[in-house]
């Protein structure tokens, strides 16, 4: 099985989504941090997430991603397939041609069998499976970080000034 890590990284991702959307939109960045996973590495494996209906954005502040569809009805192949990730263990890619001309390999029954188990296991698994999992673990999700707020306003202060404020207050000053 070829499953390199656009694969492996897109499963993390879409676990750490899953663990945090109750909290609101869980953006791309937080996500990086988290996990370790270059930010526009994530951006390019959402955008295909996006474009299979896997998961959803909001933009503008306070804006993210969402899951799709409930983690229930997500497979683990799905995300895998979602992000171009073939899963195929054969040398010719399911063709029939390991050996050029003259046609399959010995092993190809093997590895096209090999293939049919582990898309049947992967397909058996959710991505809730994956984060209740994570949750017997021990696993702390942390409460939606906090957003910072804004700078109170700067109380401003009357300036006392000993000084005459009108013309007739100013020729008194002087008559005394």
């Amino acid at each position: 099985m070829r499953l390199t890590t656009k694969g492996r990284f897109a499963v993390t991702a879409m676990i750490d989504l899953a663990l945090r959307q109750n909290a609101g939109p869980v953006t791309l960045a937080a996500i990086s941090q988290r996990q370790h996973i270059s930010l526009s590495y994530l951006e390019q494996l959402f955008g295909k997430l996006r474009r299979n209906g896997l998961v959803e954005s909001t933009r503008g502040p306070g804006g993210g991603y969402t899951l799709g569809k409930e983690a229930t009805e997500v497979s683990i192949a799905e995300i895998i397939l979602s992000v171009d990730e073939p899963m195929d263990a054969t040398h010719c890619g399911g063709k029939e041609n390991c050996n050029g001309e003259a046609g399959r390999c010995m092993t190809h029954d093997l590895w096209s069998k090999l293939n049919a188990r582990m898309s049947e296991f992967l397909g058996s698994v959710t991505l809730q499976d994956m984060v209740e999992e994570q949750l017997a673990k021990g696993m702390q999700v942390e409460a939606k970080p906090m957003l910072k707020k804004a700078i109170a306003p700067m109380q401003i202060k009357p300036i006392r000034v000993n000084a005459p404020n009108s013309v007739f207050a100013l020729g008194a000053a002087f008559a005394k």
